[in-house]
């Protein structure tokens, strides 16, 4: 009896203990039951220097550091207002080529990331490592306002001067009976005998000299108007024989001697060298036949070609240099006296006249020589750049300028006239301002600079700037840059 009783007791016992675990169990709050923890999954990888360029796989950066993944909950976070001002438009979360004014979602339905005020102002640089910086050799030069020289050089080749020429040329009729200078090339001096001429019409001038003459002397004692009209008569017969270049020496052989001469000497007008002989002993000539072509070659003109795109760098009085290879161990020296006012067509160039002295006859004409013109600007000092700062893209032309370490905002420029190894700057660039003037190929090269351009060409338009992207075109270094 008191077996069976305990036996109950402690089955009652231990029912009740275990209605009562379950009793305790049905109120434990629900929030204290463990939860099973999410596996986060990153929606893409960016570049740990440059949130702007992405990845959809895990990358590492060219030094090796790994990209880092971005969370969906981390695009739900925008910035501080406060710290990047108002939303401007939406880029593409993947880092697409693609914006929008509102929001919106993409193929995948993930959303467009916001972009804001302070943003922008990233998007207008580029930035590089110091490594990479160092490793590229970087070097920068501050815009400053300089005197432009501009070194011109050109082709020209020797001619007469025009204005030394001399032509000899009978102005009556006659035939030659004795020719002295007889040979093209030959040197002749003023006033010296070139060949003797009888023509008939010196010979009825002369005679009407001295018939003139001995009405003068029968008339000595005849009235002072009879005198004056026969004096008047022989000043007119000499200098008829005057007009058709009879010389000094000639005439003075008339006057001495009471007959004519038979043949009249033609004198040289000019000191220098035969170009022309067309006259040969016995031949007739006419009145404006040309006998001989003599010129002066103590001065000649070196006529040059100079291209367009260097004829505003030329002046009238500029001092060049000239180089014959005739003779490579002198230098000449000329002045610039004249610029013909037309263009040939068909090479692009304008004759430019330099002189010459040539005392010594060393230039011949036909000699060809290298000239070299060195111009300044007129209008003093202009702001310029190195011509190795400048990246042309052939619609425009771009310089790198150095905000700071690693930092480079690119620049679009105006630019003006172009001098040895520099560039005028009109527009887009101040004074004091650093510009890459090395490795700035290389910097577009290894960054998104085109896409940097883009950016920077319209932050104020009403259409939002396109999104920087990994890879870019690169630009082309200035046609007058350093290659």
């Amino acid at each position: 009896m008191t077996r069976g009783l305990a036996l109950s007791l402690a089955l009652a016992l231990a029912t009740g203990l275990s209605l009562g675990f379950w009793l305790a169990r049905q109120q434990t709050p629900q929030a204290l039951k463990p939860t099973a923890v999410a596996e986060r999954k990153p929606l893409y990888f960016r570049h740990p220097m440059n949130p702007n360029v992405t990845s959809p796989t895990p990358a590492k950066d060219e030094m090796g550091m790994d990209y880092l993944p971005v969370y969906a909950d981390e695009l739900a976070q925008p910035p501080a207002k406060s710290k990047l001002g108002e939303i401007l438009y939406y880029r593409h979360p993947m880092g697409a080529a693609d914006t929008s004014p509102t929001p919106k979602k993409d193929e995948m339905g993930m959303d467009y990331i916001p972009v804001y005020e302070g943003e922008v102002a990233n998007l207008r640089q580029v930035t590089i490592s110091p490594e990479k910086i160092q490793k590229l050799g970087v070097k920068a030069e501050t815009a400053a306002p300089r005197r432009l020289v501009r070194t011109i050089r050109a082709l020209g080749s020797v001619e007469v001067d025009e204005r030394r020429v001399h032509a000899v040329t009978p102005k009556f009729q006659g035939w030659i009976q004795r020719l002295y200078v007889n040979a093209t090339g030959q040197r002749v001096q003023r006033g010296q005998v070139l060949l003797d001429v009888y023509s008939p019409q010196l010979l009825t001038a002369q005679r009407e000299y001295l018939i003139a003459r001995e009405s003068r002397r029968a008339l000595e004692q005849a009235s002072a108007q009879a005198r004056a009209t026969a004096d008047q008569l022989v000043q007119n017969a000499l200098q008829r024989l005057h007009y058709w270049d009879i010389g000094a020496g000639p005439l003075q052989r008339l006057q001495d001697q009471d007959m004519p001469m038979d043949s009249v000497p033609l004198l040289s007008p000019v000191s220098g060298v035969v170009l022309e002989k067309p006259a040969v002993a016995g031949m007739r000539f006419m009145p404006g036949e040309l006998l001989f072509r003599i010129a002066d070659l103590g001065r000649v003109w070196l006529l040059v070609d100079v291209y367009e795109q260097d004829l505003g760098w030329v002046r009238v009085g500029q001092t060049a240099q000239i180089h014959f290879d005739a003779y490579p161990q002198r230098v000449f020296a000329g002045e610039v006296a004249f610029i013909y006012p037309t263009l040939a067509t068909a090479t692009r160039t304008v004759k430019v006249r330099i002189e010459l002295p040539n005392a010594e006859e060393l230039l011949k004409p036909g000699l060809y020589g290298r000239v070299t013109l060195s111009a300044a600007s007129a209008d003093g000092e202009r702001l310029a750049v190195p011509d190795s700062a400048i990246l042309d893209s052939g619609t425009r032309q771009v310089v790198l300028v150095q905000e700071g370490d690693g930092l480079f905002e690119p620049r679009a420029v105006k630019l003006g006239r172009q001098a040895d190894g520099y560039v005028e700057v009109l527009d887009g660039l101040e004074a004091g301002e650093s510009v890459v003037t090395r490795a700035n190929f290389l910097i577009d090269a290894e960054s998104n600079l085109k896409s940097v351009l883009e950016g920077f060409s319209s932050p104020l338009s009403d259409e939002p700037p396109s999104v920087p992207q990994s890879s870019a075109e690169p630009m082309t270094r200035h046609p007058h840059g350093e290659r």
